[in-house]
């Protein structure tokens, strides 16, 4: 009989796994990601010549000489690949959880646009309803995470919505070009879904020729602090603690971005990907209070790798104090395997801080995968 380990969960107790199995499944993985990085560079990447990366604002201190950026507070995130070996081989591997999808009504969003309503399809994705525009963030609805169809992180809860069920979307927010935040063949199905009136897309510096090379227009590129009217909305790219890269090749080629999106009565905030920084007391004093933010919850361990690109829900909550949101909800987390925490974890340390902090009940929240909420609970008096 093989010997076996113990791992320790927060949520599950302890979890008894074959030794034998375990090295296994290391080496499968080991091998998987090895053929995974040699590909990136053949499939759904862009290259930028030397030309176009050269062209920077280099008086902007996050844009370095050579065409990288770098975050506002603190250097490049860039881990030698030995720190990446050691994580795969040494790190553990937390087994999906069949999530419960939430009965939604497809056929009410297709038509709605009167109601205001905030739907999580899955991981970064939401669907936001407001005065009568559609807003997509960074759209994910496939099976990987990955520029393969065969290897790369694999969804183990399917979206809430297909993207035969989506409304037409007027705004795509994109944060950066991670594989789990912009995905080629959501974009494609998305645009061919949509063909007599597309969407506008948003996204940070540089990376707008990735759409092109799809041929797609209508996309807006911008740097930290610029901003965009389209219709009654003003759209701010504002700076967060991250990185970009989508080969080897290219790594923080693009600019990432959080996102403020504006009309009347509603000032929304997109984390999208990040770690804690600075950045968040700075954006309470440019723009005050959020009626509502997206903050990441899920990706953090270990924290020796992690925690300069991926807030846990400690620091999502520092965050959420920090910008004054009156309201947050919890993304990034329940949809892939990406990092070591068991993967229902995050909503429940969520709710452990939130209390510590003394936030009201609901005050930062989660939903179930493809849950459709009012938004009627903005009008509520703090």
């Amino acid at each position: 009989m093989s010997k076996s380990v113990k791992l320790k969960s927060l949520s599950k107790g302890v979890v008894i796994v074959s030794k034998d199995k375990m090295k296994k499944n290391k080496v499968v993985f080991f091998c998987n990601m090895i053929l995974f990085i040699t590909m990136l560079n053949s499939f759904g990447c862009t290259s930028l010549s030397s030309k176009e990366i050269l062209k920077g604002n280099f008086e902007k201190k996050h844009h370095l000489e050579g065409g990288t950026f770098k975050n506002r507070f603190g250097s490049s995130i860039s881990k030698p690949f030995a720190d990446l070996i050691k994580w795969w081989w040494e790190g553990e591997n937390p087994e999906p959880v069949d999530f419960e999808l939430s009965d939604n009504d497809p056929q009410f969003l297709k038509k709605n646009r009167e109601k205001n309503t905030l739907t999580w399809i899955g991981h970064s994705t939401l669907l936001i309803q407001y005065n009568g525009i559609n807003i997509l963030t960074d759209p994910h609805l496939t099976k990987r995470a990955s520029p393969l169809s065969f290897v790369g992180p694999k969804r183990y809860t399917p979206p809430g919505l297909s993207i035969e069920e989506l409304p037409d979307i007027d705004i795509i927010i994109i944060s950066h070009n991670h594989y789990d935040h912009l995905d080629k063949l959501t974009i494609e199905k998305i645009f061919k879904k949509q063909l007599k009136n597309p969407p506008h897309v948003f996204v940070p510096l540089r990376l707008k020729k990735w759409f092109e090379d799809l041929e797609i227009g209508r996309v807006t590129e911008l740097d930290w602090d610029e901003s965009k009217k389209f219709e009654e909305w003003v759209i701010h790219a504002v700076p967060v603690h991250h990185w970009s890269m989508r080969s080897p090749w290219d790594r923080n080629k693009t600019l990432w971005a959080g996102w403020v999106l504006e009309t009347k009565g509603f000032r929304f905030f997109f984390a999208g990907d990040t770690g804690y920084s600075r950045d968040f007391e700075n954006l309470a004093k440019n723009f005050g209070q959020f009626d509502l933010s997206a903050i990441p919850i899920g990706g953090y361990e270990p924290r020796w790798f992690m925690k300069a690109a991926h807030v846990n829900p400690e620091e999502a909550v520092k965050i959420h104090k920090d910008i004054n949101s009156r309201f947050s909800i919890g993304i990034h987390w329940g949809t892939f395997i990406l990092t070591d925490e068991p993967v229902e974890d995050p909503p429940k340390i969520l709710q452990i801080e939130a209390k510590k902090s003394g936030l009201k009940k609901n005050e930062f929240f989660v939903m179930k995968h493809g849950e459709t909420k009012s938004l009627d609970f903005l009008k509520s008096i703090d």
